[in-house]
């Protein structure tokens, strides 16, 4: 017998476990550098800061987070292009890098990153002396 919750069915009619298919959409990002660091600015239409998750394990930077879709009262969706609410996107951090001071802000639903370089990779001026 087959337990029918964790079993989900294709449109191509092939049967699927639905905990070994998790859908995740992957965000559209801006990266930029300057001298101080770099700047990820990402896509996430629809997720609120209580829903977006952001961390570093070891080197890697991992954003993820569950849009919300509000429909109208008496409402309910026939069709959608994007089946999946969940926001997944990771990056692998240099060692430049200080992961420690990493900030983090999201505005309506662009996040931006600022991941500062260390003190002894930015570029600094030499005072010249003498005549």
């Amino acid at each position: 017998m087959t337990d029918t919750k964790s079993m989900k069915t294709t449109e191509s009619g092939q049967v699927q476990r639905q905990a070994e298919q998790e859908v995740f959409l992957r965000p559209a990002v801006d990266i930029y550098e300057d001298s101080t660091g770099i700047t990820v600015k990402a896509d996430l239409p629809g997720v609120s800061r209580d829903r977006l998750d952001v961390q570093v394990d070891g080197n890697n930077l991992i954003v993820e987070g569950q849009a919300v879709i509000n429909m109208p009262e008496g409402m309910e969706s026939r069709y959608a292009d994007v089946n999946a609410t969940r926001f997944r996107r990771s990056f692998a951090l240099s060692n430049e890098l200080e992961a420690d001071n990493i900030s983090a802000e999201i505005n309506k639903g662009v996040l931006t990153l600022r991941m500062p370089k260390r003190a002894e990779v930015q570029p600094r001026k030499i005072e010249v002396t003498g005549s």
